[in-house]
């Protein structure tokens, strides 16, 4: 366990938190969303703010994107909770803080966040070192993907009930897994208890990427490749949505990164707007 504990969570996961910090720290004011405390878990060390990746300008639309998407994820389980749903699945965790920064919305849910062992054990010691600790209603359920553990199993263990509705969610994912593996985590959230939603981003083709955003996504995929995660999926629209009708939900419902821009950046008076070439796929059983 010692060993596991110092197995940090992978660059994408602290990239976007950092994202989310300098969201604070260079956009002014209203804030999409407020989140430090992925900052504070990962630690990244003082001069964080001047990694290339990090550049105020040159990943703003990327910067704008991942709060964006967090944002529509929390009105969303907000939504959920005054509809009565009482638990929420986040699959490939990461860094997520939601449960450590609107414990007053968490603490009505039972909050079941799946992550690999490594990262699982790695933060429970962040949360437990920096005074957060594990409260009764937070579950890090840890599952081993690549030895073929199933998610789901691990959570009844954790003590979900897959007899009351859920909301599942899964963001900045989908890319690194096979369509098959996608497919098959798609059938068993469709599974679930009738009343239950599923919010999952994916990447899109580079064609259905608008021409401005091409190169990023570009210089984004082969930074993956480089450490080792590289992009193996991207979905039509169309594909998404035929998908999940395949796999059983009731309905489906395809969310652009246009809309989340009309939604959430309308009113900015900055330059500040979502790079495109991730959407959102919301689905119910």
């Amino acid at each position: 366990m010692a060993h596991e504990q110092t197995q940090a969570p992978d660059n994408t996961a602290v990239r976007t938190a950092l994202w989310r910090a300098m969201h604070l720290r260079v956009d002014p004011p209203p804030h999409v969303i407020e989140d430090e405390i992925g900052l504070r878990l990962a630690a990244p060390g003082d001069d964080w703010h001047h990694r290339p990746d990090m550049d105020p300008q040159a990943t703003s639309g990327f910067r704008a994107a991942i709060v964006a998407r967090a944002r529509f994820i929390e009105d969303l389980v907000a939504e959920q909770i005054d509809r009565g749903v009482t638990q929420y699945v986040i699959l490939g965790a990461g860094l997520d803080t939601f449960a450590q920064r609107k414990p007053e919305l968490a603490s009505r849910l039972q909050v079941f966040e799946v992550d690999q062992p490594g990262t699982q054990a790695w933060k429970r010691h962040r949360l437990v070192e920096l005074g957060y600790g594990i409260p009764d209603w937070l579950h890090l359920v840890p599952v081993d993907f690549e030895a073929g553990m199933s998610w789901s199993e691990q959570l009844s263990t954790a003590g979900f009930d897959p007899g009351r509705p859920a909301v599942v969610v899964s963001t900045g994912v989908s890319m690194y897994l096979t369509k098959e593996t996608t497919a098959a985590t798609l059938r068993q959230v469709a599974g679930l208890a009738p009343g239950s939603t599923l919010a999952m981003t994916f990447l899109l083709p580079t064609e259905l990427v608008d021409a401005a955003d091409r190169p990023g996504l570009r210089a984004s995929a082969d930074g993956a490749r480089a450490s080792g995660t590289p992009f193996v999926s991207f979905y039509s629209p169309q594909e998404m949505l035929a998908l999940a009708r395949d796999v059983g939900f009731v309905t489906s419902r395809h969310v652009s990164g246009a809309l989340l821009a009309e939604r959430y950046f309308a009113d900015r008076t900055d330059a500040l707007r979502p790079s495109s070439g991730e959407d959102l796929l919301l689905a119910t059983t």
